[in-house]
């Protein structure tokens, strides 16, 4: 699932977006992402309302990305290991279509709050893919209501928090392959925590592993 997924979205927006937003000096403003995101650095970077915004990176983000209502962002894939960056300032997505990063250094954590539903633009189903990424500070995953799920192979310097997200296929929610230095909670997910096709293997945690996580 994954691996098809990963292909299917590098190949769709390739032709589906042709404009990009340019790159931005760290100089205190915004960059509104409408399309494929250029490799450069910017200051606050936002995936408005509805948008899709695509990388495949080097980025900087110094302030933040903002992920937006039924917004899609992604950046990097499965497929093209190395790379893609450094966002500091912590990712921050509500009601988002899909939050997909890959082989990222994020720095300030990560939040998803809440999704926009299994099905619609721009790949028809939607999806959260956070693998491969060194993550400093906490990551909470709250009530994503998507198609799919994955949170694989990260590095997290903090406490994860996976609660309440539905998925409608049932070879969702992979949570498996990561070292996380801090504890791990999952509750309310359906289905529950699993390995899926990932073919991983369970979480390292220094900390507890509690309510559904500790089956991974």
């Amino acid at each position: 699932m994954r691996k098809l997924f990963g292909l299917t979205a590098l190949a769709t927006l390739a032709v589906a977006i042709p404009f990009g937003a340019q790159p931005a000096s760290a100089n205190g403003h915004s960059t509104s992402c409408t399309g494929t995101l250029d490799p450069g650095t910017y200051h606050r970077l936002v995936v408005p309302e509805g948008a899709v915004c695509l990388s495949e990176g080097p980025v900087r983000i110094v302030a933040g990305l903002w992920v937006q209502s039924g917004a899609t962002f992604v950046l990097g894939s499965e497929e093209s290991p190395g790379s893609t960056g450094t966002i500091s300032g912590g990712v921050h997505a509500t009601d988002a279509a899909s939050v997909q990063i890959h082989f990222a250094t994020i720095n300030g954590g990560l939040e998803i709050h809440g999704g926009s539903g299994p099905f619609g633009p721009p790949f028809d189903v939607t999806w959260n893919a956070i693998e491969d990424n060194w993550i400093h500070g906490g990551v909470r995953i709250t009530g994503y209501d998507g198609f799919w799920m994955g949170f694989i192979r990260n590095h997290v310097s903090g406490s994860v928090s996976l609660s309440n997200n539905t998925l409608t296929d049932p070879d969702g929610n992979e949570y498996v392959t990561n070292t996380i230095h801090g504890t791990m909670r999952c509750w309310g997910n359906d289905p529950a925590p699993q390995v899926g096709d990932s073919e991983g293997s369970p979480n390292v945690v220094t900390g507890r592993k509690t309510g559904q996580c500790s089956a991974v």
